[in-house]
């Protein structure tokens, strides 16, 4: 499914593997570059195939077709909002198209801001592609962490039967399990973006990913 707005300067794509992430993502645009045109493309199965499959040439085929297919859509910026996928989305960049994946940005700020460092993810298929890029993000930045990893115990069986309540109060209580142990918490998927507001009143950092991702769109999309 692909949904655009009117052509307005500069063409930025979204490939994401739910579709509640488009108005998420659609309204973080209107407000940190409202100036550009976005294309909305939403697999689910791609999500699916990855934690049947792994992230092998099936998945890899997958993912450069639907990047392809938002290239062939006008767009030079495309932001995977999918962290399991967003490894391979990224290494497809090239060639005048550039690929952002949705947790990079926030991992690079995480690194900053305490040696030891918690993780959430609502999949385990999450947990590989994050660690990667934490450690990259650490090594660039010459920070020595710690990271400890939790996949949060009936999380995604919450997401897909729609419960957003339920999801969103299991990524607050693994938060708080984690927090006396951490400098900061890492929601490590978009979806859990909103649980952060029932963190409001921790004393370490929670960090999450659909703002700072679209912000890192926004600095390298092209204006006309």
């Amino acid at each position: 499914m692909i949904e655009l707005r009117p052509d307005v300067p500069g063409t930025v794509g979204f490939f994401h593997t739910a579709q509640v992430h488009v108005a998420t993502f659609e309204a973080l645009s209107r407000e940190l570059m409202s100036s550009a045109r976005t294309v909305h493309r939403v697999d689910p199965e791609a999500l699916e195939l990855a934690r049947q499959d792994g992230t092998g040439e099936r998945v890899r085929a997958v993912v450069a077709g639907h990047l392809s297919e938002l290239r062939e859509a006008g767009c030079e910026v495309i932001l995977c909002t999918c962290s399991t996928l967003g490894e391979i989305a990224e290494q497809l960049s090239g060639e005048g198209l550039k690929v952002i994946r949705i947790d990079r940005p926030m991992l690079r700020r995480a690194v900053t801001l305490g040696p030891r460092i918690g993780v959430l993810a609502a999949l385990a298929s999450t947990v590989e592609p994050t660690a990667r890029v934490l450690a990259e993000e650490a090594a660039d930045a010459g920070a020595d962490v710690s990271v400890e990893v939790s996949v949060v115990d009936g999380a995604w069986d919450a997401f897909l039967s729609g419960d957003a309540a339920d999801y969103r109060s299991r990524i607050a209580e693994a938060a708080l399990a984690l927090s006396s142990r951490c400098d900061v918490v890492v929601l490590a998927q978009a979806s859990m973006e909103p649980a952060a507001a029932l963190l409001a009143g921790l004393t370490i950092h929670v960090v999450t990913s659909p703002r700072s991702a679209v912000e890192a769109v926004a600095a390298v999309v092209p204006s006309r």
